[in-house]
Parts: C-alpha cells; structure tokens; sequence
C-alpha cells in the first residue's frame, strides 16, 4: 500500500491536488473520500470537475446521492451520506458504478467500503486547527508521486 500525504491551506491547494492525482489515473478510477462534514470531500471533487473540464456547478449530491457529469472524462459523484450500510448501496445500484469508464469519486465511503473494488484508491480529510487548513492522505495500490 503506497500513502501520500498532503497538506491543503486553501480550496485552490485542494483543487490543485486533486488535479495532480487525475493525471496519475490513465483509466477508470473509484475514488473513496472519507472524512466528516466541512473536511474537504466535495471540494476535491470540484477540483476533479475543473481538471477534467466540466462546465456545470458541483455540489454535493447528498439528497440526489448521484450526479454525473460530462467532461474529458465522465465524473460521477456518489454521496453515501444518508444510506446506512453497503446493503443500501447495493440497492442503488452502486457496483455498477465500480466499472464505469471515467472517475467515480465516493463521499462516506466508510458506509459501504467492503463492497469497493480492491483498487479503490481511499482519500482521508481531516480539519486542522489553523483556519482552511486539511491533511488529506491517500492510500492506493498506485504508486503516486507528490
């Protein structure tokens, strides 16, 4: 298991990471962001939605629980906030996502990650204390470079 960490200080360090590991991921990709509220999640995936040239606002999906978008690359964003288990992800349908050409970026991933594919790369977002500030660790079977 290969880790990176980084520190964000601001939405542009965010969304400048966030580019930075799509251009590592030649190919369809599931994303697993972890994290509480306000850490960072839906502001990554904005970053991933700039990289990738979606024209649309991106907001969090909580009550649509999917969005997708058009761009270089589809993106579809998955918010697993309101479902309970992996039980409930099934039942929207979510591993057919896993196999989808583009990226599938997953908030509270933690709801169902035991039915992730076993290259799901994780994303963790913590708050620090100084003000904007985040420690966003990734864990993947691909090598990232910083």
């Amino acid at each position: 298991m290969n880790i990176l960490v980084v520190e964000s200080n601001s939405v542009k360090d965010t969304h400048k990471l966030a580019r930075h590991v799509l251009k590592q991921l030649p190919g369809p990709q599931v994303l697993a962001l972890h994290g509480d509220l306000g850490s960072g999640k839906t502001c990554f995936v904005q970053g991933l939605a700039l990289a990738l040239g979606v024209d649309r606002p991106v907001t969090s999906p909580t009550f649509t629980l999917v969005h997708e978008y058009p761009g270089l690359r589809p993106l579809v964003h998955v918010d697993l906030y309101r479902l309970r288990d992996s039980l409930d992800a099934l039942m929207l349908g979510l591993e057919e996502y896993f196999d989808a050409a583009g990226i599938t970026a997953i908030e509270w991933a933690e709801r169902a990650e035991d039915i992730f594919p076993p290259r799901t790369i994780h994303i963790f977002f913590e708050t620090l204390a100084v003000s904007h500030a985040r420690r966003i660790t990734i864990k993947s079977l691909i090598k990232l470079s910083q």
